[in-house]
Formats: structure tokens, sequence, C-alpha cells
């Protein structure tokens, strides 16, 4: 009967396959086994749950069994992208998981094979926060699939504490010193990030468009920025000289010779900025400044702003920063604050040594006469 389902073979194929219907439509997937009983065995399954997806059970999803986590994250990756969120950063945490889980059945993965994944890391020394991006984006590939009714259910997906409190911080050498070690079309790139505040993401996505010359203003769009609030930013002195440069720089010659205008004003070769992890790495040995991070520019110019005197609420508004505790975080007091503010103390603190006149004991006779 129709409703049954039926078993058959097919050539150059070692396995049964199984043919049954959902909504109307013959469906047909390999059972994976050999044997006639056991084919029989993953029939009956199959239509036991078609039984419960009429009945508002459980819901079905045909081909589900065959859906690989590479598929997963490919229809991820393609959601970032219409969404103009695909960055280098997600493209280099995607790689990861696809090497690790890509070839996977979606429907068979389990949370202990992501559990011994986060371990294998840990062990190989990656830190909590970079493992939780990866894991983060295999969590919203399976959600997107929910949501599309590709698969019925996902695996729990572990999140790891992180620490948050940062340290990195540049000083001005360090910067300029950085800043000479690194290839061309990274250079203005690093200035912009070193004056701003802003995230590695923020300052790659930033197009003309963006850029109001005449108004001496950029405008971030708010689906380009992390926290999806949109902010303005003023171009003075040495922010309005970067922006000058490279408009000037902006004609770029491919190596056909054709001549083309990006639309990113960070860009290397009409591309915008991607990963730079070799060329930052040479420029911070070359500079002998010790093992920096690009976000380092991000607390860098938070600590700078506040330290110029530039009220905390307008820091915010520049970097990006919505709430005072993620503001804080960044803990942006160091070795010399701390120098500073116990040498202005004892300053204070000297000038009202001789403040008070102890009067003699005559005086305080007179004084009660």
């Amino acid at each position: 009967m129709r409703g049954d389902g039926r078993l058959f073979r097919r050539a150059r194929s070692p396995f049964w396959w199984m043919s049954y219907y959902h909504d109307g439509r013959e469906c047909r997937e390999s059972t994976g086994a050999t044997e006639e009983k056991q084919a029989r065995k993953a029939l009956r399954l199959r239509l036991q749950e078609i039984a419960n997806d009429k009945a508002g059970i459980q819901a079905f999803s045909p081909g589900a069994t065959r859906l690989r986590v590479n598929d997963l994250l490919d229809e991820l990756e393609q959601d970032y992208r219409v969404r103009d969120k695909l960055s280098a950063t997600v493209r280099s945490h995607l790689k990861r998981i696809r090497e690790r889980f890509g070839n996977e059945r979606a429907a068979h993965l389990d949370a202990k094979e992501i559990d011994s994944y986060i371990a294998e890391q840990l062990e190989a020394g990656a830190a909590p926060a970079t493992i939780n991006r990866g894991t983060q984006l295999l969590s919203q590939a399976y959600n997107l699939a929910l949501l599309r009714s590709r698969l019925t259910k996902k695996p729990h997906i572990r999140k790891l504490p992180e620490k948050n409190t940062r340290q990195g911080f540049f000083e001005h050498d360090q910067f300029l010193a950085i800043v000479a070690h690194l290839p061309e079309h990274l250079r203005d790139y690093c200035r912009f990030a070193y004056l701003t505040g802003w995230r590695r993401g923020e300052c790659s996505s930033l197009t003309w468009e963006d850029v109001d010359q005449r108004a001496r203003l950029i405008h971030l769009r708010p689906e380009r920025s992390k926290n999806g609030h949109a902010r303005k930013v003023a171009l003075e002195g040495e922010l309005w000289s970067i922006i000058e440069r490279r408009w000037n720089e902006r004609i770029t010659t491919r190596k056909n010779g054709a001549t083309t205008m990006p639309r990113h004003v960070f860009h290397r070769d009409g591309h915008p900025i991607g990963e730079f992890k070799k060329s930052w790495a040479t420029a911070c040995r070359e500079a002998e400044v010790g093992r920096k991070l690009f976000h380092d520019f991000r607390r860098t110019a938070v600590r700078n702003m506040v330290r110029a005197g530039v009220p905390e609420s307008v820091a915010m508004k520049i970097s990006g920063h919505r709430t005072r505790a993620v503001f804080d975080r960044y803990n942006i007091t160091d070795e010399r604050d701390l120098r500073d503010a116990m040498t202005k103390t004892q300053q204070y603190l000297s000038t009202q040594r001789y403040s008070s006149v102890v009067s003699s004991p005559t005086d305080r006779r007179t004084s009660g006469a």
C-alpha cells in the first residue's frame, strides 16, 4: 500500500533504499543498511516519524538525514552575506568549524562530539572566547535550519565562561613603531582604528557612501555595527588627513591593467581588508612591542580620550559602547594612571600641611581672657 512505503535496490549501491510519501509527494533515501531486516526497521522508523508529524507530536523534514553540517554552514554564510554581515573574522571561525564537523551528518552530530572538539581546542591553547565564537556560529546554523524546517532538532552546544577584563594597550611610541612595519595598505587602516576605537569589522566595512566629506562626518550604519546602533564620528585633524589620503589614492590598477574605484575606504587592490595575522605578527616582532592585539587599539582609544578629558559619555558614543558595564570592562586604569593618581594626591596633601595655624598656649590664654 502507498502508506506503507517500500524497499528497493539501486545499481552500484550496497544499501537498501526506501520510498515513502510525505505531504503528497514521494521521497526516496538510502536506509544505510545492507541487510533487508535492518532496512525494514529504518523504513518503519521513518513511517512512524511521518505519523507523528501528522498527529502534531513532532515535525518531520524529508531529507534531513542527508544534510551535512557543511550544508547548514553554507546557508548561514549566505544569510550573513545577504545581511551584509559576512566579515573575514566570521569566515575564519566558519573555516575551523568546517574542518572539524563539515562532513558530519547534521542530524547525527551530538553534544558529546561538540564537547570533545571544545576540549581539544582548550588543550591546544585556544581562548574560550575564540572557541565560543566558532560554536556560536554552529548554533546559529542549526537555528536557521530549524527555522526553515530543514531539521527538527539541534544538539546542545556548550558555551564556555569568558573573562572579559582586557589589559592590552598601546603607548604612542609603540603604535608609531608597529605602523612603520606594517604593509602600506594596513597603515591608514590601523591609524583610523587607533584614533576611533572602532572594531576591526566596522573599519573593514566602511565605504565611501558612509563618508560625508562636505560635513566632515562618518556615518556608521546600524547593520555594520556589532550592537546594531548607528553612530557618527567627526573628521578632524589626523582623521581628516587619513580620509583625504584614502580619497586621493582610491583609484587602483589591477594586474590586468584595468583601473577600478573600490567602494571601501580601506582596501587591498580593491578588495576589503581581510585577515592579516602574519603581517601583524611580523610588524609586532620587528617593532619589538611584544604580543599585541588589533583589539588593543580599541582599548587604547578609549583610554586616550578619557585621559584627554573627553567626557566618558562622548567617548562611548565614538567607540560604540552602549553600557557603562561594557565600557568599564576595558579596565582603562594602568600603572601610569595609578602613579599619576598617587602623585596628584601627595601634591594636594603637601599644600595642606601648613594651612592650619596651631596656636601657642599663650595665644590660647590671651584669647580666653
